[in-house]
């Protein structure tokens, strides 16, 4: 065994940095040890590094149209064919895929850290502002997310923007629960009780001490979420109230070669398996997260 590997096992560890990479290489070995998340972990990587890579991929670009190639079948010279206007079929997905992950990322950006406030807030707090903070939660959670984002969206405009908006205003409440339901665990704790007879804010408790405790179980509800997330994004473009043609969205992609399902199948069906194997690359993800990250699981 290597040196390296012995410091990050050792059962003793003499500082803080040992113990702190001791304990993220022990959740690697989890991790790498379970098949299904680490096929799921290659698949989004890859989706990653083709979208970020996508100039050096292909020698089209996503906009350029050839309507003498229009509807042409996947060949040597177009992977996956082309759509109803000439267009590389290829080049679209995989600059579809910045379009799609970064409304994802956005989102998620944007609604864990508000979730995670809102939740601890609650859970530490209790009493007034707690029942004040879980009704406003419970009302979000009482619609459909599709159908509430698609409010949303009609109340502001179509397009990336609105959408990205529209989801994270309807993606936060699930990790408030999270963290609300993590919080009321440990908010009596021993050590909670030492930080406040050291003259520790309420604020300054909640952020240094108990989202942080929060955080492994909000990543496993991130991670299984932006399957949900990508889903959403994707039927708003399909609707037409997401990003708007000629963008290469892969829900707009769709809902602009539909008509060509049972003759020219390629068209909608390749933005179709890029959604299912990204969603399903998150879930894969996910339960192998849960399964290193949840004390419960292990």
């Amino acid at each position: 065994m290597k040196p390296l590997t012995l410091w990050l096992l050792d059962e003793t560890p003499t500082t803080r940095r040992q113990a702190v990479w001791g304990r993220r290489y022990r959740l690697w070995l989890g991790l790498r040890d379970n098949p299904l998340a680490m096929s799921g972990l290659i698949v989004i990587l890859l989706v990653l590094l083709l979208s970020l890579l996508a100039p050096l991929l292909t020698s089209y670009s996503a906009g350029s149209q050839d309507l003498t190639n229009r509807l042409a079948a996947p060949s040597l010279q177009h992977w996956l064919g082309t759509d109803e206007l000439g267009r590389d079929v290829w080049t679209r997905i995989i600059y579809g895929g910045r379009t799609t992950l970064g409304m994802v990322i956005t989102v998620v950006l944007l609604t864990a850290p508000l979730g995670l406030l809102i939740g601890c807030i609650a859970g530490y707090a209790g009493g007034i502002l707690d029942k004040a903070l879980m009704r406003l939660t419970d009302i979000f959670l009482a619609f459909p997310r599709l159908i509430l984002a698609l409010a949303f969206v009609a109340a502001l405009k179509p397009g990336v923007e609105s959408a990205i908006l529209a989801i994270a205003l309807t993606a936060w409440p699930p990790y408030a629960r999270l963290a609300r339901a993590e919080t009321l665990q440990f908010r009596n704790s021993d050590f909670i009780a030492a930080c406040r007879v050291t003259g520790a804010s309420p604020l300054r408790i909640i952020l240094r001490h108990v989202m942080p405790l929060c955080v492994p179980s909000l990543i496993v509800r991130v991670t299984l979420d932006m399957s949900s997330i990508i889903i959403t994004a994707a039927s708003l473009g399909f609707l037409g109230m997401g990003a708007q043609p000629p963008s290469p969205e892969w829900g707009t992609m769709i809902a602009t070669a539909r008509r060509f399902l049972f003759s020219e199948w390629w068209v909608p069906l390749m933005p179709c398996i890029a959604i299912f194997l990204t969603s399903l690359a998150f879930n894969f993800l996910g339960d192998g997260l849960r399964d290193v990250l949840d004390p419960k699981e292990r």
